[in-house]
């Protein structure tokens, strides 16, 4: 018998207990769709990391102090030395003020206040949408200017071009130079877009700020950025007393390490479905092992006029491959539904269909059908026709 005549044969056998197939296959549909949704999670969060961390730059080194005094404060103009170093290219102190008051006419917001120098927008890759960036005369002379973050001007501003306009910080008037093209959350939900963006010495005296914080800085190269750590480490470290009291952050270390993990979690979620797939095999095998007690005299029929123990075997090998093949590809097809709603109901979480993901689950799926579905195919083909054609 042809493999196409088998295939029909299982077909019409499956369609006649519509509800027992789609039990028997329920297991494999659970499995396979789970494993496509969540691989296409994994990997539309590990998309989504990488995009945050490409937004800022994987170049990019951020120093952080952590202690306190003045053992541990950073000074402006020994941090910008460092440009002279080969393995630096731009460097940005900032202070930051978080939750002042913003006013402009009669809206009053809170958002932080970044004070920092001209190179700040260039290295977290932020673009003047309207007006200039800040200049060296701003922070020589500590001008009272500021650049409004995208989410800061629409929302005293709307529509209007703020440039040229005053608002009033904490208290003090600033002018505005500038805003920014909308740039999207940074790493850790930071975002320069609901922040106003003043000179690092006009932020220290007006707002009373203590000392640098934190420091950005992006080496020439991804491969630079190393050396340009062990520099500030060792910088630091003498100027500290102490390898304490610091943190440096390297975005490329961070980005692999963040993806490793996601994978990692991943992985884990797909075995855990994977295991589903398996427990639907076991029911594959059951019901496939009811079905031969319930055939046994078409069995001996079949035998008693010709039937060869391959073809008895074949037969309903082909029979469980079947049942478990439209298991897999009703999964895949849930799988791919759900990986495209998901973000219509969260719109926070990404997906990514994976084809090579997609194909393997169906295949796997389709392995489980054979190698469960051996066993009471095996056991049918060794029934003896006399045996078979007793049995009520």
């Amino acid at each position: 018998m042809k493999l196409s005549e088998l295939i029909r044969m299982s077909l019409r056998t499956i369609i006649s207990s519509p509800l027992r197939t789609f039990l028997t296959m329920l297991g494999v549909i659970i499995g396979v769709s789970s494993v496509v949704t969540l691989v296409s999670i994994g990997q539309g969060t590990s998309e989504q990391i990488a995009k945050q961390y490409e937004n800022m730059g994987t170049n990019l080194l951020v120093v952080t102090a952590t202690g306190n005094g003045r053992a541990t404060q950073l000074n402006y103009d020994d941090l910008m030395n460092f440009e002279n170093f080969p393995e630096f290219k731009s460097i940005a102190p900032t202070m930051t003020k978080n939750g002042s008051n913003i006013k402009y006419d009669r809206t009053q917001e809170k958002y932080n206040v970044i004070g920092t120098n001209d190179r700040y927008f260039d290295i977290i890759k932020a673009k003047i949408d309207k007006g200039r960036n800040l200049s060296p005369t701003d922070l020589e002379f500590r001008s009272n200017v500021a650049i409004l973050g995208s989410e800061v001007a629409k929302k005293f501003f709307n529509t209007l071009d703020p440039v040229g306009e005053s608002i009033n910080i904490d208290g003090v008037v600033f002018n505005i130079i500038g805003t920014l093209k909308e740039k999207g959350s940074n790493i850790g939900g930071a975002s320069v877009d609901s922040s106003v963006i003043v000179p690092l010495e006009s932020a220290r005296r007006q707002f009373k700020l203590g000392q640098i914080r934190t420091t950005y800085v992006e080496a020439p190269t991804k491969d630079d950025i190393y050396t340009a750590q062990e520099t500030m480490k060792s910088y630091l470290t003498y100027k500290f007393k102490s390898d304490t009291g610091f943190v440096l952050t390297n975005q490329d270390e961070l980005l692999k390490a963040r993806t490793e993990a996601t994978n990692t979690l991943t992985n884990q979620l797909v075995a855990v479905a994977l295991i589903s797939l398996l427990v639907g095999g076991i029911g594959i095998m059951n019901i496939m092992l009811v079905t031969v007690s319930e055939r046994t005299r078409e069995i001996g029929i079949r035998k008693s006029i010709g039937a060869k123990r391959r073809n008895i075997l074949l037969q309903f090998l082909v029979e469980a491959v079947v049942i478990s093949g439209m298991g897999g590809l009703i999964g895949l097809l849930l799988g791919i539904g759900f990986s495209y709603a998901l973000p219509y109901f969260s719109p926070k979480q990404t997906t990514s269909l994976s084809f090579d993901v997609g194909l393997y689950s169906f295949l796997f799926s389709v392995l489980v059908g054979v190698i469960f579905g051996l066993y009471p195919a095996n056991k049918a083909s060794k029934l003896r026709p006399i045996d078979a054609l007793r049995s009520d």
